[in-house]
């Protein structure tokens, strides 16, 4: 996936991968995975939203479509293991929270600082851990 938006950004697209980025299996992943990308604007923008709030959008979707809480534990471990370990990977260039901004309002931001800068850093820094 990352060689194919190198490709696209080498060839002057614009590009926006909406994804969770950890490296809980394979440690090294987020890394080479910013490797794959050195030499290219991104910005690399961490959506937060606290996990109650997720907890709630989930329990309120469509049955079956997510994994949502039980009456003996109200964060499935899924659901918490994943909160915690995509998160890991920042810093980030910029960071916008879901739980407190509607998506439009969001987006506006991420397309504030492409407009405004500074260029995003972040994502080249992961490329050059370990």
């Amino acid at each position: 996936m990352f060689d194919s938006i190198a490709a696209h950004s080498r060839n002057g697209l614009n590009v926006v991968a909406d994804l969770g980025l950890h490296g809980a299996i394979h440690p090294t992943l987020p890394s080479a995975c910013a490797k794959r990308l050195a030499g290219l604007p991104v910005l690399f923008v961490g959506v937060r939203c606290p996990i109650e709030e997720i907890m709630r959008r989930r329990n309120e979707s469509v049955p079956g479509s997510y994994t949502v809480s039980t009456p003996d534990g109200p964060v499935p471990a899924p659901v918490l293991l994943w909160q915690e370990e995509v998160h890991k990977v920042g810093p980030y260039d910029l960071e916008v929270d879901t739980s407190r901004l509607t998506p439009e309002a969001c987006a506006e931001k991420i397309r504030d600082r492409l407009d405004g800068g500074p260029p995003g850093t972040a994502f080249h820094e992961l490329g050059n851990r370990a």
